[in-house]
């Protein structure tokens, strides 16, 4: 009994480490990190040549930064100039390895963090997260070396910790909103890949599947629980330490990430210094009120996240100052905006957005369509985006989707008038199924570079890109549910829309339904296009068919999908038109001003065609009666 206590006492309990201990560990291993990183670019010089991934003048042509920042870079990311910056940090890389305690040492510390964060843009490919976390761990133990107060080291050291926990834990949880990583194939999965790969342990993997998912899972709990080694005294402190350093030894020997191993090692020290009890002789002393600050900046952090969320969930419900509402007979709300057009006699445009998208989308060709043509217009929101509001009962399908469309054109649309279908993305699947429901009154539908029932079949990129797409919007809305929609910017897209519909559109993007809503249309989407027979019934209704460039240049199996949705409208009477957007992407076909503005011309003229080549008909209608 007294042997087992003995090895349960060393395998737990704190790791006892002194404040300069900590110093002197963690700068020593950082040191480690940036002597490898120079090493390594010094030995592959030629990638910094013409034609090389790091070849300046090639990766400087996008022109980012201000023009100060520009002229430093320029600077330092010569060839020769590089090679002198990396020679350097060599030669403080190793005078930091020797023993020592002198103020000196800060400097070199700081030296090896500001060039590592200067030259991140010169070697912006290959650095990944050991040089960032290299920055972390250097800046701080640099000012810790400077700084004579005990109190200002242990701020830094508790700052280094407090980062180490929080990486762990983010990177923990985001790992749980991967099924891959919950069924525990995930490790099989990467040791399988050709970047990160080694196949030893992906024949391992697949040869013990059960020690691989204990191993898999075993990850995920070390990382998700890793602030536990703070508890009772620091009691798991030891083991938590240890197994993240054998995950991250384990990482550099497998997947190659050397660099990682002594990079995120080199904050074990501070970890191990702040976990330790304050009644341990090794820590007398320590300060420990950066942890109180950090705790009352979360706090006031998640305050202040909540209130963001409350007002943007509150600007996304309440529409605009003419948004009305219709229940459909599956009871889901719909808010929805209309104008009558100037002419009684014209067709009204009932405008669908796309899986994630708003129908602000379309503020750019509706203004255009207003402003210039006598057209009425009506866009809304499905059920649970912006102020529309999902109450079905019944397990969700995209027909639910269609009957809400047919419901809201009857309701909204005057019963003398006819209607055409303007529909983005899956907005045009969701127009050409509402098709056979609304029959004559349909006149038309404009398909915006549209989804196609059978593109996950035929479209190795959509059904490709269509396995990620899951995981983005569990972790979007799991991620804005807990309020962290404040750490968002605001995408290019919402910029690029009108001045006048972006703070409603940012606040939809940062709002949890819509993605909600997103999830809940693609799980039926990915249901029923991979279960599609191949056959488009024929429409009797004009089209225009609208293919964004990029779109159909990334997967040409768009755009011969595109010309068989224009197929089926083709017939006796029919007017049919298909074009594509010369440098427009399936995006910016709607949100940007020159591409939207051209959209919106192309449907005018549309409209006016199809109306001139009905007269005709309606003159020989008129006769007949007469």
């Amino acid at each position: 009994m007294k042997v087992f206590t003995r090895i349960v006492s060393t395998l737990t309990g704190p790791i006892p480490v002194t404040r300069s201990q900590a110093i002197g560990v963690s700068e020593r291993l950082s040191a480690v990190t940036s002597l490898t990183s120079s090493l390594e670019y010094l030995t592959q010089r030629k990638q910094t040549r013409r034609g090389g991934l790091q070849h300046w003048p090639t990766m400087a042509r996008d022109g980012r930064g201000t023009p100060l920042t520009r002229k430093f870079l320029d600077a330092i990311s010569g060839e020769k100039a590089t090679a002198a910056v990396h020679m350097a940090r060599v030669a403080v890389s190793a005078g930091l390895l020797l023993p020592g305690q002198a103020r000196w040492r800060g400097a070199g510390n700081i030296f090896l963090g500001v060039t590592t964060a200067a030259l991140h843009a010169r070697h912006r490919y290959g650095s990944d997260g050991s040089d960032q976390v290299a920055v972390l761990v250097q800046t701080a133990t640099g000012m810790a070396r400077l700084s004579t107060r005990p109190q200002t080291q242990d701020a830094l050291l508790w700052y280094v910790a407090l980062q180490a926990n929080t990486s762990y834990v983010i990177s923990g949880w985001m790992k749980l909103l991967s099924s891959s990583w919950r069924d525990a194939t995930a490790l099989s999965g990467i040791m399988r890949t050709a970047t990160y790969g080694h196949e030893p342990a992906f024949k391992l993997a697949k040869k013990y599947p059960k020690a691989a998912a204990r191993l898999t899972h075993g990850v995920l709990a070390l990382e998700c629980l890793f602030p536990v080694a703070y508890l009772a005294g620091g009691k798991l402190a030891r083991p938590l330490i240890a197994g993240a350093g054998a995950f991250h030894v384990a990482n550099g020997l497998v997947m190659g990430l050397g660099r990682f191993v002594t990079a995120f090692i080199s904050m074990h020290p501070m970890v191990a210094y702040t976990s330790t009890p304050r009644t341990h002789p090794s820590v007398a002393g320590r300060d420990d009120r950066a942890l109180y600050a950090g705790a009352t900046l979360l706090a006031g952090a998640v305050s202040l996240a909540g209130v963001i969320a409350v007002q943007r969930r509150m600007r996304t419900l309440e529409g605009s100052s003419h948004s009305a509402y219709l229940t459909t007979r599956h009871h889901n709300e719909l808010q929805y905006e209309r104008s009558e057009g100037d002419d009684p006699a014209l067709p009204v445009l009932v405008f669908v957005n796309g899986m994630v998208s708003t129908s602000e989308h379309f503020t750019w060709i509706t203004e255009k369509i207003a402003r210039e043509s006598g057209y009425g217009v009506v866009t809304y929101a499905r059920a649970g985006y912006a102020g529309s509001t999902y109450r079905s009962t019944s397990p969700y399908d995209l027909a639910e989707s269609v009957d809400d469309l047919v419901d809201l054109t009857r309701g909204v649309v005057p019963e003398d008038r006819t209607i055409v279908l303007v529909g983005h993305s899956l907005g045009g699947e969701l127009a050409r199924r509402a098709a056979a429901d609304l029959g004559d009154r349909l006149r038309g539908i404009v398909y915006l570079d549209s989804s196609h029932p059978d593109e996950l079949n035929r479209s190795n990129q959509q059904s490709t890109s269509a396995e990620g797409l899951v995981l983005v919007m569990n972790t979007m809305v799991r991620s804005l549910s807990a309020g962290l929609g404040i750490l968002l910017s605001r995408p290019a897209w919402v910029q690029a829309l009108p001045a006048n519909c972006r703070t409603r559109v940012f606040a939809q993007y940062t709002d949890a339904r819509m993605w909600e809503a997103g999830r809940r249309e693609w799980e039926a989407v990915e249901r029923e296009f991979r279960g599609f027979d191949g056959t488009l019934p024929l429409i009797d209704a004009h089209a225009l068919v609208v293919s964004a460039q990029q779109t159909v240049d990334r997967d040409p199996e768009q755009l011969l999908m595109h010309n068989e949705l224009a197929e089926t409208h083709r017939g006796e009477g029919r007017h049919v038109t298909s074009f594509v957007l010369e440098g427009a992407d399936h995006d910016s076909l709607l949100t940007g001003a020159r591409f939207a503005t051209e959209v919106g011309r192309r449907i005018i003229a549309f409209l006016d065609e199809i109306r001139a080549a009905d007269a005709p008909q309606v003159r020989v209608v008129e006769e007949a009666a007469q």
